[in-house]
């Protein structure tokens, strides 16, 4: 039981829509270096839960100043993502699902950049991964076992989202259907960057 308490308390929490997400459903779409990807943010997030399992959520509320720093940080991040997918909605070339122009196809090291700093960068991720999650595994007799859960349900879930994702293929290869889907991640990343400041000002 313990096991699938965490298993559906980690499914609950990285399922919303969010940095991680919409990246490795983005590049899901375009077939642009998934693995590796994919691989990113489940290995960072089976770390991260880890250290959650393991006490460090609640060292980092400990110390304010430390939270503080992380969440201004993540904003920062979160800002800057969603001026690129301004910059992607309002550029036709950028709207390709497979095919595009050299120029616009997203290098290695780029993706792997990008989805290291929205993992690691992200206040959300220790906020939800380590705080909470670790808080919560810690009300179990057996808290390994419940990180063991969330650990699964976190690469079963970028798994099926970013390999999955070729099935919406077809719709993305409409311009329109990228338009509205980077206008999309523009607005929820600026609402998480300013929802985040907000909450630190009210602490």
């Amino acid at each position: 039981m313990t096991l699938l308490a965490g298993l559906g308390f980690g499914l609950g929490l990285i399922v919303a829509i969010g940095a991680q997400n919409s990246y490795v459903l983005r590049q899901g779409l375009r077939r642009e270096h998934v693995g590796i990807v994919v691989a990113i943010c489940a290995a960072s997030d089976v770390l991260l839960i880890t250290a959650g399992a393991a006490g460090l959520g609640t060292a980092i509320t400990r110390h304010g100043t430390v939270l503080a720093v992380v969440t201004i940080g993540g904003a920062v991040v979160l800002l800057g993502y969603a001026a690129m997918a301004v910059r992607r909605a309002v550029r036709p070339a950028a709207l390709t699902v497979e095919n595009g122009p050299a120029q616009d196809r997203v290098r290695l090291g780029s993706a792997v950049l990008a989805a290291l700093a929205l993992t690691w960068l992200n206040p959300h991720v220790y906020l939800d991964t380590v705080v909470l999650l670790g808080t919560v595994s810690a009300s179990y007799a057996r808290p390994w076992l419940f990180a063991v859960g969330a650990a699964v349900g976190s690469v079963v879930w970028f798994t099926s989202l970013g390999f999955g994702a070729r099935a919406l293929a077809p719709v993305f290869a409409r311009p329109g259907a990228w338009r509205v889907f980077d206008a999309a991640v523009a607005v929820v990343m600026t609402s998480l960057a300013v929802k985040l400041v907000v909450d630190l000002l009210a602490k």
